[in-house]
């Protein structure tokens, strides 16, 4: 187990917390994962993709320093491929240059001979075919996970630290709800078509339930009709033709809870369905199932934001 694979993940941790995407990246490496950053024995058993398991344990998350570290260790790791996080975007051109490796950014899906791009605001797919060791970044949210695994006892790989001029952080702060990433948010409301009457224009619904779910600490998503109808982008987009988001809270507004979209919501600890419809697949599934007018709902909890 000391001999690193042909495919690694390679997964920033900060205090012992996974980066969204990072079960993702692991599973799509095959299950080899080394965990670089602070408390790194706690994320280890936190994954559940996870096969081989390797642990660099550092101060601090100084990119340019661990990507100077990690160097060494990674010359005979054919494919790096780290979640696109922030801190596995920081990272990955870092470890780019430090081990003289192209970088292909935003995959989709990546093995040892190719990787498969999203360009083009997702329109277009760009297959690319290594011709040496390369490093990837997996977009979060595109993948799943499939079945858990039990974590293995990770090994700490011995390497020396090599401390380089580097960023210096300052403060790290906590993402805005609005503007977060779906696969880092712990709570999501979506919004489905249930939530826009026939004939009307959605935008400006679909912003008012961004501004609650901001409001409340939530981040918005929505349903494949509402992102094709041009009324949220499609990052919002969850399901399993869109982002695959596993959130604590996720509260549908207008949603019939059809299998494409269901098929994204990973493992949400609480659901809550507002819905005309009490036999409806989403309400079926809630915890709490509101038998409300999903408008009418957001349209009150809007005018109680602009009072408060």
């Amino acid at each position: 187990m000391n001999a690193l694979p042909e495919v690694l993940a390679v997964v920033v941790v900060r205090d012992g917390a996974l980066p969204g995407g990072a079960d993702e990246a692991v599973a799509e490496a095959g299950g080899a994962v080394l965990l670089a950053g602070s408390g790194t024995g706690r994320a280890a058993k936190e994954l559940r993709t996870a096969r081989s398991t390797w642990t660099v344990d550092t101060a601090g998350v100084a990119p340019g320093s661990l990507a100077a570290t990690l160097a060494a260790s990674l010359r005979g790791v054919r494919v790096v491929l780290l979640p696109a996080s922030p801190d596995g975007r920081d990272l990955a051109p870092r470890l780019a240059f430090e081990t003289g490796r192209p970088l292909h950014a935003g995959a989709i899906r990546c093995d040892a001979d190719t990787a498969a791009l999203s360009r083009a605001d997702d329109a277009l797919e760009v297959v690319v075919r290594f011709t040496g060791p390369v490093v990837v970044t997996l977009t979060p949210g595109v993948r799943g996970v499939g079945h858990p695994l039990s974590p293995p006892e990770p090994v700490a790989l011995a390497v020396d630290p090599v401390e380089v001029l580097d960023a210096e952080v300052v403060e790290v702060r906590d993402p805005e709800p609005e503007t977060v990433e779906l696969t880092e948010a712990a709570r999501i409301f979506g919004g489905g078509a249930g939530l826009v009457g026939p004939g009307e224009d959605g935008t400006a619904t679909m912003r008012t339930l961004t501004e609650v779910a901001a409001w409340l600490g939530a981040s918005a998503g929505a349903t494949r009709v509402v992102t094709d109808a041009g009324w949220a982008g499609h990052d919002r987009q969850i399901g399993t033709t869109g982002v695959v988001v596993d959130p604590k809270l996720y509260v549908a507004f207008g949603i019939s809870g059809a299998t494409q979209h269901t098929g994204g919501l990973g493992r949400p600890e609480h659901v809550v369905s507002i819905n005309t419809d009490p036999s409806c697949p989403m309400t079926a599934m809630a915890d709490l199932g509101i038998i409300a007018d999903a408008p009418e709902v957001l349209r009150e909890l809007d005018r109680r934001r602009r009072d408060a």
